[in-house]
Parts: structure tokens; C-alpha cells; sequence
């Protein structure tokens, strides 16, 4: 059974990693992952593990903000800190908790409850509306929804969602799917790439961040890469993918 640790305390993390083996040596924890940006890049580039140890409430946010980014349907094994009030939500819905610090045995029934996980819609629905009733549907919210763009000599707001893709040149721009260009005032992609919802943008290279509604076509190339190419105006835009890349972009269009 392979399982992953979503928790933001490194000592936390190795305590439980040692509380699991001792509890089942049959489950292989194959990554610990310290934040919500961490754990949003895994799950873009794996598969969903058996059976997940999370943390509730990260350094960069709550945990459950992933349910809305990510359609997981493995059992949930939450480790909180949270009140009462909080935990009867978690009964309710069917999810199993563990309280700091966590107790051997609670760890052990949680794990034997986990391994009888039924995936049914009901338990699904169960945690949807759990997700829904702590996050109040805010991920969204997290993300930047305007850019300040450079035009003639003076400042313009623009929505993130009218931009096709991110550019770094010998300057900073933006292209809208209008076709417009404009010069906004970041440091690097990276910087960007933080901003905005990876559901929507996708880092293609060192160079672009494209926007999944702004990609016409993607063809093959030599060595396993990807050409992508974006919709009109914009058409001009043949943009390269690694072959790293390439099989992780092609799962984030295929959703």
C-alpha cells in the first residue's frame, strides 16, 4: 500500500513516518510533502497513492484546498489539531481524524479503517461537502486576478483570465487573447508561476506560462518533444516542450 505525508513540520513528519511502519509494515510511504505548493506540483506529475496522512492546516494554507484542484478518491487520513466542534465534521462525513500528537493505537484503527476504504459516491459526496464547508469554495481566491500592464506611459489593470500566456523576453510581457502585448513588472516565471491557478496555467519552458483555453494545437517533434501551438490571434507562438514535460503536459490537458 503506498501511501504519501502531507505535513509542513519536518519532526512531525518523521515521527509519523516511524508510528506507520511500526503500525503496518505494509504501507510504503513514498513522499512527504511540506506544503500546499509542493503537494499541488506531486500530484500533477503522479498518480494518486493509496492512502493519504494530511495535515490540516499548512504554512501556505488548509490542506483541503487540494480537493478542489485534484479529483482524489483514495482514503484520507487527517492529522489535526483542530476542536471538537471539528472533528464531529469529520465523523459525519466518514473521514478519519488523528490528534496531535498522534496516539499508536488511533493510528492503528485509522490505517485498518482505511484498508476497508469503500469508494462510493456516497463516501465522495461525503467528502465534497466536507471540503466544501471548511474551504467555502475560496481556493480560487488564493490565486492573483489582475495584472498591471505597462501601456503608453501609463498603468492598466488586466484579468488573469484574458491573458493567453506569460512571456520572458529582454523584458516582461503578457499577450491577451485579444492579440494585445503589454509589459508587466515581475522578476521571473517563477515568481509568476506562484500566482496563478495550475489548473488554468501551465509553465511550458524557462520562457512561457500558457493558458489551457489558449492552445490551438500540440504536435509531436524529434527526441519526444511537443510543439504547442495557441489560438488566433496569437498564432505566431509555436512553443517548445520538453520531453520531461511532455507527458505531464499532456495529462493537464487531458482532464
Amino acid at each position: 500500500m503506498k501511501a504519501i505525508i502531507i505535513e509542513d513540520e519536518e519532526i512531525i513528519a518523521k515521527v509519523l513516518q516511524n508510528k506507520i511502519k511500526n503500525a503496518d509494515e505494509g504501507i510504503d510511504i513514498i513522499d512527504v510533502l511540506p506544503s500546499l505548493k509542493v503537494a499541488r506540483k506531486w500530484f500533477l506529475n503522479n498518480a494518486e497513492p493509496d492512502l493519504i496522512f494530511m495535515d490540516i492546516q499548512l504554512s501556505d494554507g488548509v490542506s483541503f484546498e487540494l480537493f478542489e484542484q485534484f479529483q482524489l478518491t483514495c482514503p484520507i487520513i487527517f492529522t489535526t489539531a483542530y476542536d471538537e466542534y471539528a472533528i464531529r465534521a469529520f465523523k459525519v462525513n466518514g473521514i478519519d481524524y488523528l490528534l496531535k500528537p498522534v496516539d499508536d493505537n488511533d493510528l492503528k484503527r485509522a490505517i485498518t479503517k482505511a484498508r476497508a476504504w469503500n469508494k462510493s459516491s456516497s463516501s465522495l459526496e461525503g467528502l465534497a461537502e466536507l471540503v466544501k464547508s471548511f474551504t467555502g469554495n475560496s481556493a480560487a481566491s488564493k490565486f492573483k486576478e489582475k495584472f498591471l500592464a505597462s501601456m503608453r506611459n501609463q498603468w492598466m489593470p488586466v484579468n488573469t483570465k484574458d491573458i493567453a500566456c506569460f512571456s520572458k523576453e529582454s523584458l516582461n510581457y503578457i499577450y491577451l487573447f485579444s492579440g494585445d502585448k503589454h509589459m508587466v513588472d515581475f522578476n521571473t516565471l517563477d515568481e509568476v508561476e506562484e500566482l496563478l491557478d495550475p489548473k488554468q496555467f501551465y509553465r511550458a519552458n524557462r520562457q512561457y506560462i500558457i493558458n489551457v483555453d489558449a492552445v490551438a494545437t500540440v504536435r509531436p517533434s524529434e527526441n519526444a518533444k511537443l510543439i504547442v501551438r495557441l489560438k488566433e490571434p496569437n498564432h505566431k507562438f509555436e512553443i517548445d516542450m520538453s520531453r520531461e514535460k511532455a507527458p505531464v503536459f499532456k495529462k493537464w490537458l487531458d482532464r
